[in-house]
């Protein structure tokens, strides 16, 4: 990390912008955007820049980074909300993977075309970075670039790396980058879990922080800004209003909408930055189900799993033996049997340590057990700790330890951006 001493260049770049709520144009790390006697009436980035009538995009012709999650509380789509208004000039709309009206599943985009319900010209950025990525920017002919999507928390979660991808690409274009802030679902009260190393460096984690970040997309992007971007890019983070970092999702009156096509509920999200480390093995994560990510299991497995996790006394969550039968990806049409998961009190529950205990209790009961042959946990760990130490026999609470120094680093730097109580 390049530590924190770009701090006074980037005061010049970054802000974090007030508007119409007398919130200070700066907010101090740690700091709310609203007063200490302010009720706590929430609201979304999107919604205090439509309420000063996009006062900061004012004159500006503006492209959107954003995808079917960028709604309002009464579920209009942003975009659809901005054409419709003559207080802001939109030109074009940028889809990530899944697409900008999210047509596409896991790994997918919808391409360039013209958006039926404006006709307003989406570009593809999945896949591109760099140059490429700056060039749609470029085609697009637009002076300001806005990002709004709903995160999962998660590092592995792509859309934060969008967001880090679209930044750098508008950085190299010259145009300006402003973000909208949104919840992070599971909370923003701490940092859990490795932090990635450079080498394993992929779409699902460019830099190095933590698997579960604790941070909003808007504290993201100035941590991307200060300490990872070969140069800062002009920022500017619309924050939301009545939001605590204790929050959970349902505190934001906000609907619910998929992020993407596995993500259906905010109990998805909630064991999310655990149980997808199971992509990295040949057990299912539960695709195809009703309850992917809270689902997990294989042919040959039995009550065995449930019983040896339940065992462990996992703070917050409950482990019952399931069997399903996904319809889709890993086990397709076959009978598989696992576990599903139950959070009973999600204040209390650690998804990292709870997948991380899944996999070696998998490991133990099943004789049939294995990673992907390409290592893919590695990627999602972002380090060789987490398959070497099981690998070797290491329990849960040994291998959470092993990653302890590296996120307690992570944690200093991290804290220097927060923006909310």
């Amino acid at each position: 990390m390049h530590r924190l001493s770009r701090r006074s260049l980037l005061a010049a770049t970054t802000t974090a912008a007030a508007i119409s709520t007398g919130t200070p144009a700066t907010a101090a790390p740690g700091a709310a955007p609203t007063g200490e006697t302010a009720p706590r009436r929430f609201r979304t980035g999107f919604d205090r820049l439509a309420a000063s009538g996009y006062s900061l995009l004012d004159g500006d012709r503006v492209g959107i980074v954003t995808n079917p999650t960028g709604v309002t509380k009464d579920a209009r789509h942003i975009v659809d909300v901005m054409h419709a208004d003559d207080h802001v000039n939109l030109v074009a709309v940028f889809g990530p993977e899944h697409g900008f009206r999210g047509t596409a599943q896991a790994g997918g985009s919808e391409g360039r075309y013209d958006d039926p319900a404006t006709g307003l010209p989406v570009y593809d950025t999945y896949l591109k970075s760099g140059q490429p990525l700056a060039d749609v920017f470029t085609a697009s002919a637009v002076d300001t670039v806005v990002f709004d999507i709903q995160d999962a928390g998660a590092r592995f979660y792509t859309y934060i790396w969008t967001l880090y991808d679209c930044m750098d690409a508008a950085r190299i274009a010259g145009k300006r980058f402003v973000v909208l802030d949104r919840p992070n679902p599971v909370t923003g009260r701490g940092a859990y879990g490795p932090v990635l190393h450079k080498e394993f460096a992929t779409f699902v984690g460019r830099e190095p922080i933590s698997q579960a970040h604790g941070m909003t997309v808007a504290e993201l992007a100035r941590l991307f800004n200060a300490e990872f971007l070969a140069e800062p890019v002009p920022l500017e983070t619309v924050l939301m209003s009545g939001w605590r970092r204790s929050d959970f999702y349902d505190a934001s009156g906000l609907p619910w909408v998929p992020p993407s096509p596995n993500m259906p509920t905010p109990d998805t999200a909630l064991v999310y930055a655990g149980t997808c480390l199971f992509e990295g093995t040949n057990l299912s994560e539960g695709r195809g189900t009703t309850r992917p990510f809270e689902l997990l299991g294989a042919e040959g497995i039995d009550r065995r799993w449930a019983a040896e996790a339940e065992q462990l006394g996992l703070a917050g969550v409950h482990f019952r033996e399931a069997y399903f039968a996904p319809t889709f990806s890993k086990f397709q049409g076959k009978t598989v049997g696992g576990v599903q998961l139950h959070v009973h009190d999600r204040a209390a529950y650690d998804p990292v340590r709870t997948g991380i205990a899944l996999l070696v209790t998998a490991k133990q009961v099943w004789s049939g057990f294995a990673w992907r042959p390409d290592n893919w946990i590695d990627k999602l760990t972002g380090s060789t700790l987490v398959r070497t130490m099981i690998d070797a026999g290491a329990t849960a609470d040994e291998v959470v330890a092993g990653w302890r120094d590296e996120l307690a680093a992570f944690r200093r730097v991290r804290k220097e951006y927060l923006l909310y109580r």
